[in-house]
């Protein structure tokens, strides 16, 4: 969805995950939100009455739904799907973006966990959905590639917990090595899982 098609909630909830991924949680402010978004500063108290721990959880949760999404547009763009390739295309996302834009953004629900874990419970939970939300269909399609599906579970957090430490990695080193790293290790292990099954 482009900005034209975002209202100016939608919008504010999209500023909020851009600002966030970038400079995280504490760091960014209502103010900032509103004007990366284009929208009046008085909507903020209009569409988020909870002020900025809702607008970050609803971030948190729009970046969940994000990154669910994209696993079925890497599965549909596939000709042959394997876990190994499912992994090496959730990495090559966050290459081409850091060969592209640079190392300034990371994973906005990770950052909203490394700021407010401990301070706000409803973003804790609101974190804690965000990655189920990604790990679910993760699972899913392991399973349908032929994983056993108790263990489908369990290498889905596997990927996404090496990919979120990649991307770490990857913006201190200012160098996508870690992705391509973890690529190259851990896609002929997740590949091995499901050639188990058949």
């Amino acid at each position: 969805m482009g900005d034209a098609e975002r209202g100016p909630r939608e919008r504010m909830v999209f500023s909020a995950a851009q600002l966030i991924r970038r400079d995280g949680v504490t760091a960014t402010g209502l103010r900032e939100v509103a004007d990366h978004a284009g929208a009046p500063r008085g909507s903020l108290q209009h569409y988020f009455p909870g002020g900025k721990e809702q607008l970050v959880n609803e971030a948190v949760e729009w970046a969940g739904r994000y990154a669910s999404a994209r696993v079925a547009r890497f599965m549909s763009a596939m000709s042959r799907p394997t876990p190994g390739r499912l992994f090496a295309a959730m990495a090559k996302q966050w290459i081409d973006e850091f060969r592209s834009a640079g190392f300034a953004g990371g994973c906005p629900v990770a950052a909203a966990t490394v700021d407010c874990a401990d301070s706000a419970e409803s973003t804790r939970a609101a974190t804690a959905a965000a990655f189920a939300c990604w790990r679910r269909p993760v699972a899913r399609e392991l399973a349908g590639m032929g994983v056993p599906s108790r263990r489908a579970e369990a290498l889905a957090t596997l990927m996404i917990s090496a990919l979120e430490g990649a991307i770490l990695m990857a913006r201190a080193e200012q160098s996508v090595r870690p992705l391509r790293t973890v690529v190259r290790e851990l896609a002929p292990y997740l590949d091995s899982c499901a050639a188990v099954a058949e």
